[in-house]
């Protein structure tokens, strides 16, 4: 493919994802208001406390093939070979579909034991069971997505992930307003119910929408037992290690959210307390900081496909331009942020979420932008290459700071030890990542 047309297809992808992105983040903004309001910090911090078992599932159901399909889809487009490209999807999909139901079945019988022994809080039982069956739906959703970002078509994960957002917030609202209606009273279960309608709907257009990519005549011709065969061998050559990576991440990061609310008992707060400051950082403070990296996980994802086509094409020189003009955008807009942060936190954290608590948050979290904005990068970009095993290493490293700072510094200085982890772990996988790159490129 010639240059001019590559960085064309690149910054139209990355447009209208970051679009999209921007607008599901403006809706999750007033979302992330009304469930404050609504709910309050501490059932903020419970609803927060499941995401560890979603992430971990979906890791081993969905992350891993979505990223081996994605590489998959777009080096067969490189070298014309559409028929590979759709029968890995039907296997990858195949796939998916039977982990997350495996998943599923789990949660639900194990949800009193992962509740009780493993989040410490008993209140998280039927939460995890409502999740449970949005799991199915998530995988179909990500397969989708992963073949389309490998076509570098970005209409049906953008507008998927639209309707994902605004059925979810809908959701929640309409069920909160009935629950109000009926008892007077309403539950932190209700946002959980909205994240699973949300991947319902998400699924559902995306299934509509890919009907017309991949039920087109040619698609229909007979396939043979060995071209699937040869797929799911491809897509397990891929899948397997990332796969391996995120499981192993997702395990350190339950130990870590795990560990928040139980090192600030250390410190001195009691169980609610410790969980409604948990629920401030979590449900408010982060996701006002990761609200601009829209753009940067919109260029993340038209990375790796982008970055596996010009390898397989062996174009080092367009490769080395390309990482240098993103890493310099990803940085400039993470600046930038980190002033935004510093000047409007009070506001953000006072005035929009009523906590102060939140705006000392923000303020602290403002000085890792930079460095989050452009990690995301530059692992899509480590991913793309190939290089799945030293992205793990990076991030487990990262991680392993972070966890550093729960158990040793929260104990002594309370959440600004876990702010001073992170930052410290956020520069460490800046660095890592550029040597990486550096030595590569």
């Amino acid at each position: 493919m010639h240059l001019s047309s590559r960085k064309k297809i690149f910054l139209k992808g990355a447009f209208v994802l970051t679009l999209v992105g921007l607008i599901s983040r403006v809706i999750g903004f007033f979302f992330r208001i009304f469930l404050s309001r609504s709910f309050g910090t501490e059932g903020i911090g419970i609803y927060h406390l499941i995401f560890p078992a979603y992430a971990l599932c979906i890791s081993l159901s969905a992350a891993g093939i979505e990223t081996a399909l994605s590489r998959l889809t777009a080096r067969y487009a490189s070298l014309g070979r559409p028929d590979l490209s759709r029968a890995s999807f039907q296997t990858a999909l195949f796939l998916s579909t039977v982990l997350s139901l495996l998943c599923m079945v789990c949660i639900q019988i194990f949800a009193q034991d992962i509740a009780v022994f493993l989040l410490n809080d008993s209140r998280c039982e039927p939460l995890l069971k409502v999740m449970s069956y949005a799991l199915p739906f998530a995988s179909v959703h990500s397969c989708i997505c992963g073949y389309s970002l490998g076509l570098k078509q970005t209409k049906i994960p953008g507008i998927s992930q639209l309707v994902e957002q605004c059925a979810r917030v809908l959701g929640v609202y309409l069920l909160y307003t009935a629950a109000m209606k009926e008892t007077g009273s309403a539950g932190i279960i209700l946002a959980v119910c909205g994240l699973v309608l949300g991947e319902i709907a998400g699924a559902f257009y995306s299934i509509f929408a890919v009907r017309r990519i991949l039920y087109t005549k040619s698609t229909l011709s007979r396939r043979t037992i060995s071209l699937y065969l040869e797929c799911l061998r491809d897509i397990l050559k891929h899948a397997v290690p990332v796969t391996a990576n995120r499981i192993s991440l997702n395990l350190l990061q339950s130990v870590e959210v795990v560990s928040i609310p139980r090192s600030l008992m250390l410190y001195g707060f009691t169980r609610s307390s410790a969980l409604s400051h948990y629920g401030i950082l979590n449900g408010i403070a982060m996701p006002c900081i990761l609200f601009p990296s829209a753009i940067t996980n919109s260029i993340s994802m038209m990375m790796l496909p982008t970055v596996a086509e010009i390898q397989a094409a062996s174009q080092n020189r367009t490769l080395r331009q390309l990482i240098r003009k993103v890493s310099g955008s990803c940085l400039v807009l993470g600046f930038l942020c980190t002033l935004g942060f510093l000047v409007f936190a009070d506001f953000l954290g006072a005035a929009v979420f009523h906590s102060p608590e939140a705006a000392s948050y923000i303020r602290v979290l403002a000085f890792i932008c930079p460095f989050l904005y452009t990690n995301s990068t530059y692992i899509s970009i480590l991913n793309g290459l190939g290089h799945t095993n030293m992205a793990f290493l990076i991030n487990f490293t990262g991680l392993c700071i972070r966890i550093a700072g729960v158990f040793l510094l929260i104990p002594q200085t309370g959440m600004s030890g876990y702010l001073t982890g992170l930052l410290a772990s956020q520069i460490f996988v800046f660095a890592a990542a550029v040597r990486v790159l550096v030595r590569t490129i």
